[in-house]
């Protein structure tokens, strides 16, 4: 079969799995709702559960299935930054500072609503931000940016502000079921609010990546190599953190900490298509949606009418993956 061959099939799956997950979504939840239902919603209106369809349901599966390619995209992206199939989307200490900053919020007894947003919300996004900045910021210190120094100097400041979060909740008891939400993410408060903020920069980031694809397949080779091959490779490195970042940002904004998504998909559409990011980061970005899509559905629907953080599920499927990737450890070429 050929590689071309074979991403079409890729292809074909994934939108089967993606309607149908859909559907799924729609159909399934506390309140039993036929599809006969969801037709009579969607083509006159005159459902009695038209509000639970198109209000409660869909913007809850598009959030999911945008926060997963969102962080499926952000981990292709840091892949091939790093050259270690390891990397993922909170490594730069993303996840970290934005639940920082949301358990900050919560210490303050910030509840002020900026543009439909929680202050939990945007405190979660802008501490993200600052503190990958800050990263990148010691990183280059003294002309010492690379890979290994900012991959290092994620780790230790990502478990610094693990330690005041730790500190911030014991402090506060009283708001650990406000804190789970950001510890282990979940959907429960989609949306369409949430969605029309994060689908732009989704699309944005895409855009960006596919247009800088050729540029990450030279990075891989090394950046010596990308230079002697025409590659801007300062400029390049620093797009593509800001693009990662970005994206992770914004996931983490609107749904908390949603871990291994952006470790095990890339890898494995790696596997599947090839490690060409000219196809890499669009068939990425499609698997991630899907992925976390069927993620939120199970965390929805296991011990309905309760609801278990989506987190839970996606560290279900990531941490054998990751055990995995420990006992094959080979770098991205």
């Amino acid at each position: 079969m050929s590689e071309k061959t074979r991403k079409y099939i890729f292809l074909l799956i994934l939108a089967f799995l993606t309607l149908s997950g859909f559907l799924l979504s729609l159909k399934l939840g506390a309140v039993r709702t036929p599809l006969s239902e969801l037709y009579r919603a969607a083509v006159s209106g005159s459902s009695e559960f038209k509000e639970i369809f198109f209000e409660l349901r869909l913007p809850r599966a598009l959030l999911a299935y945008l926060v997963g390619a969102s962080l499926a995209l952000s981990g292709a992206i840091l892949q091939g930054y790093f050259r270690n199939p390891l990397a993922d989307p909170f490594i730069l200490g993303t996840s970290s500072g934005a639940s920082f900053g949301a358990v900050l919020s919560l210490e303050l007894g910030l509840t002020v609503t900026v543009f439909g947003f929680s202050t939990q919300s945007l405190a979660a996004f802008l501490t993200s931000l600052v503190l990958v900045g800050c990263v990148y910021l010691i990183s280059e210190h003294r002309n010492f940016q690379t890979s290994e120094s900012l991959l290092l100097t994620g780790i230790a400041v990502g478990a610094f502000s693990s330690a005041l979060t730790s500190f911030f909740l014991f402090r506060r008891a009283d708001a650990y079921e406000q804190a789970v939400f950001w510890l282990l993410g979940s959907f429960s408060l989609a949306d369409w609010k949430q969605v029309w903020l994060i689908f732009p920069y989704l699309v944005f980031s895409l855009l960006a990546a596919q247009y800088l694809a050729k540029d990450m397949n030279l990075l891989v080779l090394g950046d010596e190599v990308a230079m002697s091959l025409g590659c801007p490779v300062k400029k390049v490195r620093k797009i593509f953190l800001f693009l990662a970042t970005l994206l992770a940002s914004f996931s983490v904004a609107v749904a908390g900490i949603i871990g291994f998504v952006g470790l095990i998909v890339p890898h494995s559409v790696r596997l599947i298509i090839g490690p060409d990011h000219r196809c890499l980061f669009l068939f990425s970005a499609l698997s991630g949606g899907t992925f976390l899509l069927y993620s939120d559905l199970l965390a929805r629907t296991i011990f309905s009418p309760a609801e278990i953080p989506i987190g839970v599920i996606t560290a279900a499927f990531g941490a054998p993956f990751f055990i995995y990737l420990l006992n094959r450890p080979k770098k991205i070429s």
